[in-house]
Formats: structure tokens, sequence, C-alpha cells
């Protein structure tokens, strides 16, 4: 009795597990899994601590100061829609990573839409930061000692990847990173950026990394300024930064410090190639406290459309002979024979698809209809270095130089915006 009893029930056993493997056989077939994003963030307000992620088609208001803790991070889906009010900002202790796409970019604006009126991204301790296809305009709003505060702000040896974005309408730096941050920036726009100071891409104290098919336009300082330390010197300022086009740079701040399409300074090291400088208040500037004999440059080309402009941020105006600023005086740079310089109105112009020759943005924020794609015959096509030895070549992220000078190579590999 015994034994039948234990027969029944070892036959019930296996039944029972026949009937679950074809149940689950049965639903690994038809049942596709469908993966939610962490914590998704509801549309509507939001302010205090956040984590989890802004989701395509909704529209997020921010209230008050949003803060992301260590450990946490803020995401966003393409297309999700960001209006800040009340001068707020985003602390970024944890991880910010804002996804967009070509076709459906993140979108952070403020309500009032104009300069200088909403906080931006102030990420001094975060963790990392990935921002790819999004808008962020109008940054720079006032901090509590009245000073604009940048945009994006990293100040921590983390990983900072900047792609396919566009930025306008900041204050003050627009891309600082210092301590040691290792940067990926690449195939980004910037226009009409900072008042009367800031520079586009600030880097520091031993930051490392890749500037690369970015448009810089009428930035009221410096298109890409490189520094180390005169007292810390290692670790040093390394940055591989090629393939830019800078125009009109460097003219709100005017003669008291005019900005510069490039400059390198105290103890920074650079490998400069294939970037196009045109109408910028200076060209190229190495100050002889940089690393003088590690900063790399050629294949580049400086253009002005007029011989002399007049400075108006001093009374009287100065007359700036854009040429002359080429590679200023006070520097240490000078032209390599690999460098295109032009040396009259129309010599080595670049041939811009369009440009409407604008030698000084008049406002911050204000837009432009040039097109920075390069005409048949320009004599920027085929003169860029493609051999130079990258100093950071795992920061490129997946760049390398182009055969043409300037963000829009004529392959189409560069600049997508």
């Amino acid at each position: 009795m015994k034994t039948r009893q234990l027969r029944l029930i070892a036959f019930a056993v296996a039944a029972a597990v026949a009937i679950t493997s074809c149940s689950k056989k049965e639903n690994t077939k038809t049942t596709t899994p469908v993966i939610p994003p962490s914590h998704p963030i509801a549309a509507g307000n939001i302010s205090g601590f956040v984590k989890g992620t802004l989701l395509t088609g909704s529209t997020y208001t921010v209230t008050g100061d949003v803060t992301v803790k260590a450990g946490d991070t803020l995401a966003a889906q393409p297309g999700a829609i960001v209006i800040v009010k009340n001068n707020s900002q985003f602390s970024i202790k944890g991880v910010l990573q804002l996804l967009g796409s070509k076709d459906n970019p993140v979108s952070f604006n403020s309500d009032a839409n104009t300069p200088g009126t909403w906080g931006g991204f102030q990420c001094d301790t975060a963790q990392a930061v990935t921002i790819k296809w999004a808008k962020i305009l109008n940054t720079g709003g006032l901090d509590p000692t009245a000073s604009p505060r940048k945009t994006i702000f990293v100040n921590y040896a983390i990983k900072v990847d900047i792609e396919d974005s566009w930025i306008s309408g900041g204050e003050d730096d627009i891309v600082r990173c210092q301590s040691g941050a290792k940067v990926t920036i690449i195939r980004n726009t910037f226009w009409s950026n900072g008042s009367t100071d800031g520079e586009c891409i600030n880097l520091k104290s031993g930051v490392t990394g890749v500037v690369a098919y970015n448009v810089i336009f009428g930035q009221a300082g410096t298109a890409v300024k490189l520094e180390t330390s005169a007292t810390v010197p290692n670790p040093q300022t390394s940055v591989d930064v090629f393939n830019n086009t800078a125009v009109s740079c460097g003219w709100r701040r005017g003669a008291g410090e005019p900005g510069r399409g490039f400059s390198a300074g105290l103890n920074a090291k650079a490998n400069v190639y294939n970037n196009i400088y045109v109408n910028n208040y200076e060209g190229l500037e190495i100050f002889p406290d940089a690393d003088v004999a590690n900063v790399k440059h050629g294949n580049n080309l400086y253009y002005a459309s007029v011989d002399t402009y007049n400075d108006n941020t001093v009374t009287p105006a100065i007359p700036v002979n854009i040429r002359a600023n080429f590679f200023p005086n006070d520097g240490v740079g000078a032209a390599v024979a690999s460098e295109l310089v032009s040396t009259a109105i129309g010599n080595n112009d670049p041939k811009f698809a369009t440009f409407d020759g604008t030698i000084v943005g008049t406002a911050t924020g204000q837009s432009s209809s040039n097109d920075y794609h390069l005409q048949s015959g320009s004599p920027a096509i085929g003169k860029g270095n493609t051999s130079f030895t990258l100093l950071n070549p795992s920061l490129t992220g997946g760049v390398t130089p182009g055969a043409d000078m300037g963000a829009y190579p004529s392959d189409g590999s560069g600049n997508k915006h």
C-alpha cells in the first residue's frame, strides 16, 4: 500500500513539472518583456531631491532647485521637455544622463526664454555626466553673490561626455571642467554665449580629454581655454583640440581681456590641429607659462573678413587689426608651415556655405543663420592632419581627425547640426 502511494505521488510530481515546463516554454514564445524606465517621473512640477527618468513626450516644470543625491541618477529620454522657473538650478551629486536623439532632443529652458534666467547644471561633486542631443538654453542666472552661474560646471575627477548638443544664451562659462575630469566634448553647437565675460569650453587643473567638431559662434570670451596651475603643475591639463570652427569670439569682453579662438596657459599642453578661426578678437595664443614645448599646433586656418574693426567696449573705441591678432604678441605662438593664414580680405577665405561676415554678436543668445559647411573649392578641404599622435585616444568618443579643416569635413563625418 505504501509503495503504491509513493508511486502515485511521484507520478503527480512529474506531471506537475511537465505542465509547468510546458507553460514556461509557451510563455517564453509569446511574451515580449517591456523594460520600464528606472523610476519614471510623472509630468508636472518637480523640485527638491529628485531621481528617476524624465519621459518622452512629457513636460516638467522646475519650481525650485533640484538635487540629485550621490548614488541616484537623473535621466531623460528623447523628447523630454524641462521648463525652469524661479532661477532654479540642478545640483548633481549623483549621475546626470540626458539622452536625446537627433530628431527628438531633450530640452531645457527657462519659463522666461531669455538669457541668464536659470542656474544650469552645477555638477561639482557628480559621479558621471552624460549629455547627448540636448538643447540647453538661457542659463547663467545669478547666484546669491550676484554672479552668473556656469551652464555645466564639473569640479571632480569624473567622466564628462557632451555630444551633439545645442547650447545658447548662457551668461558665463558654458562648459567648465576641472580637478582631473576626463572629457569628451564633440560635435556640439554653441552660439552667442557670455554677456561681458565667459569662456565657452574652459578646462583646468588636470583635465584630460578631447574637444572636436564643435561650432562656437559669438562667445564673449575664448572658444577653448586650457590651464593647469602655476603652483600645482600635476596632474597636467592635456587636451586634443581638433576640427573645431570658432567664429566671432572674444569681442564682448573687449580689450581688457580679449577672447581667443584658442588659448593655452599655466602648464597646459595640447594638440591643436585642423581648426578654423574666423573674425575672433585674437586667434591662437600660447602664453609663456604654458607647457610651450608640448603645445603642438598645425593645419589650422585663420581668416578675417575685414581689415580692422573698432572695439567699442572701451572709450574711445580701439581699432583692432584682426590679422595682427591671429598670433597675439603677448604670447609665444607663431604660424607654422602647414597653417593657412589670411593676409588680406579674400585670401584663405574658408568659403563657408553662408556667412554674413559678423564680427561681434550684438547680444547673448543672438541667433545666427550662418552655415559653416565648406563650399567646393574651399582651401580648408584636404588640408587637415590625420596623422598626429593623440594625447588622449581613449576619450575621442569614436571621432578621428579629419582630412579637411573645421567642424564640417566634406565626407560628412563631423558636426551633425
